[in-house]
C-alpha cells in the first residue's frame, strides 16, 4: 500500500496542475510572452484587468502589437476603450496603418469616430488612395423639342476623410448627379445638341458642387452611353387631343341629356295645357244646363247651337278628307 506521504505528493502535484491549467485559461500567458517579443510593453496584471472587464485580450493585444510594428503611438487604453464602445479594432487599425504609409492625416480618434458611426473606416482609405468609379443607371430626360433622351454616367469619387462622420452616401451622389443630368437636358433645344455634345452635361454637372455635404469628392464625370427614347412631346399632345375629346363627347352628352330633358318637360306641359281644355270644355255642358233652369238661354238657342256644332265638324270631316286626297295623289305623282 501506499504511504501518506505519497498520497500527499501525488493531490499537490495535482493541485498544482489544475491551478496551472487555470492560470493559463485565465491569464493569456502565451499571448503576453508574444508582446514582450514583439517589443509590446505590456504587464500581465493589465491582461487580467481585461479578462475582468470581459474584453477579449487578443483582439486588443494582436492589433497594438500590429501598430507597434507600423510606427504607430497607440495604447492598450484606446484599443480598449474602443472595442468596449463596440468597434472593430483590427479596422481601424489597418486603416491608420494604410494611412501612415500614404501619408494621410488620420488620427486614432477620427478613425475610432468614423468606425462607430457605422462607416468602414478602412475601405475609406483605401478610397482615399484608390478613387472609386460609381456607375449610374439610366438617367432618363426630355429635350424642350420633347424627345426623351437616356443616359449614363460613370462617377469617379475620392472618399473625403474629414467629412466621412456626418457625409452623405453614394445613394446622394447618383442622386444628384441624376438631378444635375435631366436638367441640362431639359434646357437642351433639341435632342440633336444632348447626341452632337454629350459632354456638356459633365461640365454642366460639375460645375454645380454636387459633392457639397457629401462624404466623397467628385473628380470627374464621364457619360457613358447615351439613347434615345419616345417622343414623349407627340405623346403627350395625343393624350391631351384625346382628353379634349372626351371633353367635347360629354359636353356634348350632357347638351343632348338637356335637350332631352326640355323636350320632356315640354311634352307633359302640353299634356298638362289639354287636361285644362278637356277640364274647360266639360264645364260648358253644365253652364248650359244652369242657363237653361235659369231661362237666360232658350231652347231654341240650343237647338241652333248644335245645328252650328254638328255643321261645324262636317266641316272637319270634308277637310279631312280633301287632305289625305291630296296626299296619296302627291304620293302616286311621285
Amino acid at each position: 500500500m501506499m504511504s501518506t506521504s505519497t498520497v500527499m505528493i501525488l493531490i499537490i502535484a495535482a493541485l498544482i496542475i489544475i491551478a496551472i491549467a487555470v492560470l493559463f485559461t485565465f491569464v493569456p500567458v502565451m499571448l503576453w510572452i508574444s508582446a514582450l517579443s514583439s517589443g509590446v510593453r505590456i504587464s500581465i496584471f493589465t491582461l487580467i484587468g481585461m479578462r475582468l472587464r470581459r474584453v477579449i485580450p487578443r483582439r486588443v493585444i494582436d492589433p497594438l502589437i500590429k501598430a507597434i510594428k507600423a510606427g504607430l503611438d497607440l495604447h492598450t487604453n484606446q484599443l480598449e476603450s474602443h472595442y468596449l464602445a463596440g468597434g472593430n479594432v483590427d479596422r481601424v487599425v489597418n486603416a491608420l496603418i494604410a494611412a501612415h504609409r500614404a501619408n494621410i492625416a488620420l488620427t486614432f480618434e477620427r478613425a475610432a469616430a468614423i468606425d462607430l458611426a457605422g462607416r468602414n473606416v478602412l475601405e475609406a482609405v483605401q478610397m482615399s488612395v484608390n478613387p472609386k468609379v460609381i456607375e449610374t443607371p439610366y438617367i432618363a430626360g426630355v429635350a424642350i423639342n420633347g424627345i426623351e433622351v437616356k443616359v449614363k454616367a460613370r462617377i469617379t469619387v475620392r472618399a473625403n476623410i474629414d467629412r466621412l462622420v456626418g457625409g452623405a452616401g453614394e445613394e446622394t451622389v447618383v442622386a444628384r448627379v441624376g438631378e444635375g443630368v435631366v436638367s441640362t437636358i431639359g434646357a437642351s433645344h433639341t435632342h440633336k445638341d444632348v447626341l452632337k455634345n454629350p459632354d456638356t452635361i459633365s461640365k454642366t454637372v460639375l460645375e454645380k458642387g454636387l459633392d457639397a455635404g457629401t462624404a466623397f469628392e467628385i473628380l470627374s464625370i464621364d457619360i457613358a452611353d447615351v439613347d434615345v427614347g419616345k417622343n414623349i412631346g407627340a405623346f403627350l399632345q395625343t393624350e391631351q387631343a384625346e382628353a379634349d375629346k372626351n371633353i367635347a363627347q360629354a359636353k356634348a352628352e350632357e347638351r343632348r341629356a338637356m335637350a332631352v330633358a326640355k323636350e320632356q318637360e315640354m311634352r307633359a306641359r302640353v299634356e298638362e295645357m289639354r287636361a285644362k281644355v278637356v277640364e274647360a270644355e266639360s264645364e260648358v255642358p253644365l253652364a248650359m244646363a244652369s242657363a237653361l233652369k235659369e231661362g237666360k238661354l232658350g231652347v231654341m238657342d240650343y237647338m241652333n247651337y248644335n245645328n252650328i256644332k254638328a255643321d261645324t265638324e262636317m266641316r272637319h270631316s270634308f277637310g279631312n278628307n280633301s287632305s289625305e286626297a291630296d296626299s296619296s295623289s302627291g304620293d302616286e305623282y311621285k
